[in-house]
């Protein structure tokens, strides 16, 4: 006797699992648990077999009975519905597996196993979580150029013409993984290359006046702010450093004794090891700053938290209240001083300039090269720096001397 509705919905739980028969081998399992569960019954190759069809009420009578009608009649064209559905829950795990966030979360892997640094692997992930929305679900070997310039579009009408020009390289980057690993064709990011509008590039403010840099030498001197942020201004100005690099300083990379600071590849933008020669000065600064982070890894630790480093805008934020407008001097703007006023004096190599501010070098043998040359002149340029920087800062007279012929040896 074929099922209803009504028997369906009274059916009641019993001590064990019981089966209530339909037509044309379906059945309705109640388990003893309560849950009403479809079956298929049906033979394939002169073997029985079962299917499962869904569980009742999220799967009503009539449409048990739809699915198996359609079951039903590929056993008898000789095709096994299970082996079907097993087939179709393969393929569905696959394109899943096959979207563009799955292989773009798979490739920011394969960063982290490969060391990069923390940061940037969290900046890669950020750009990420602003294409999710649009390309995260989407099978990546069907996303088209014409799809992916419309979504860049989105962060360049928005004005922010760098984040697209980063998405874009990231998405490109993604697309040649997917490439590699059997799982697209092509690379529809490389086909925007110069489509979308060029960022207006980003000076950061600096005062490349020596007089007026005096002036702000003798406001860190007389900053009543934090101590130690008075000291990492101090600490910038004469080793010029990139300030990420400054505020997450560790006396673990410090050797006073040889007047040295070495920096890890993993926060250098160049991914090598810098080492930065220490004036006088500069150790005397660190000695102060021990004073006050002893007890902390970092030589700039934030303020109440030891385990952490100094605040991103820490120097920012001073050079604010001491004056100094974002148009006029910003953290990163002491490297532009250094290198503008170095190269003004005419004592220094050019090279030898560019290898202490950590500069890249296009060609990769002479990048070789420079990363070991000018040491010797490093160190004594470091010292006549800070040395200027306190003459600078008392207000003497200054006389720049400028080379004659060529530059000093390497």
């Amino acid at each position: 006797m074929a099922l209803t509705d009504t028997a369906i919905r009274l059916a009641k739980a019993e001590e064990s699992d019981r089966k209530l028969a339909d037509e044309k081998g379906l059945y309705l399992l109640i388990t003893a648990t309560g849950s009403k569960l479809w079956r298929f019954k049906y033979r394939i190759g002169g073997k029985e077999k079962k299917l499962a069809l869904g569980s009742y009420p999220e799967v009503g009578l009539k449409e048990a009975r739809l699915k198996r009608d359609e079951a039903r009649k590929a056993a008898q064209a000789g095709s096994d519905p299970s082996l079907a559905k097993r087939d179709a829950r393969v393929l569905q795990r696959i394109a899943s597996a096959n979207t563009f966030g799955a292989i773009a979360e798979e490739f920011i892997e394969k960063l982290e196993a490969e060391g990069r640094a923390e940061l940037t692997v969290a900046k890669t992930r950020w750009l990420l979580t602003k294409l999710s929305p649009s390309l995260g679900t989407r099978p990546i070997a069907e996303i088209t150029p014409h799809e992916l310039l419309a979504v860049l579009r989105k962060s360049e009408k928005a004005g922010q013409r760098e984040t697209a020009r980063r998405l874009r390289s990231f998405c490109s980057r993604v697309f040649r993984y997917a490439v590699a690993t059997a799982r697209a064709t092509g690379d529809p990011a490389q086909a925007l290359q110069g489509a979308l509008v060029s960022p207006v590039p980003k000076h950061h403010a600096a005062i490349t006046d020596p007089i007026a840099f005096g002036g702000l030498l003798r406001a860190i001197e007389s900053y009543s702010g934090q101590p130690i942020t008075a000291l990492a201004m101090r600490f910038t100005a004469n080793v010029f450093q990139r300030p990420g690099e400054v505020r997450q300083a560790e006396w673990s990379e410090i050797d006073l004794d040889a007047a040295v600071w070495t920096i890890p590849a993993a926060r250098m933008k160049q991914r090598q090891p810098h080492r930065v020669p220490l004036s006088r000065q500069g150790i005397a600064i660190l000695r102060e700053a021990a004073s006050l982070s002893a007890h902390s890894k970092y030589v700039f630790p934030k303020l109440g938290s030891p385990l952490k480093p100094m605040c991103e805008n820490a120097v920012n934020g001073a050079l604010r209240r001491m004056g100094f407008r974002g148009n006029v001097m910003t953290a990163h703007g002491f490297r532009s001083t250094a290198s503008s006023l170095l190269n003004e004096s005419g004592k220094w190599n050019p090279d030898a300039i560019e290898r202490a501010l950590s500069h890249a070098d296009a060609n990769q043998v002479r990048a070789a090269y420079h990363r070991g040359a000018h040491w010797p002149e490093r160190v004594e340029m470091a010292q006549w720096w800070s040395d200027y920087l306190d003459t600078l800062r008392d207000g003497a007279s200054v006389i720049l001397l400028r080379r004659v012929g060529g530059g000093d040896g390497c």
